[in-house]
């Protein structure tokens, strides 16, 4: 089972990554300001996340396959990982798919 695992960055903003059941960050937030809205954006990456259509399925400039998950307003909410074919991609978006609507909320602050 996959955990939202809530951090705090060297500049002092919130992030989360979410980590599937073996432990692999699959979605890496934007920064945040506050806590509380860290946590709203997991909420709409639980919801957002049963949405193929909210799925972008870009390439890099040096042509890796990566997605960015979108809020129903446009906003980016998580990113990927680098992948080298187009079929990972797809694997880490249907993994995203699957963890993200139950996936625990861990805290680690320190």
């Amino acid at each position: 089972m996959g955990k939202f695992v809530v951090s705090k960055r060297k500049n002092g903003e919130f992030q989360f990554n979410l980590k599937a059941g073996n432990g692999q960050v699959i979605l890496t937030s934007e920064g945040y300001t506050t806590k509380a809205a860290c946590l709203n954006g997991i909420e709409s990456v639980k919801k957002n996340s049963l949405d193929d259509a909210r799925f972008q399925r870009l390439q890099s400039k040096n042509d890796k396959p990566y997605f960015n998950l979108t809020a129903t307003n446009g906003q980016n909410i998580g990113h990927s990982e680098m992948y080298e074919s187009v079929a990972a991609r797809e694997n880490g978006i249907e993994s995203v798919k699957k963890n993200a609507p139950d996936a625990e909320v861990v805290e680690e602050l320190d």
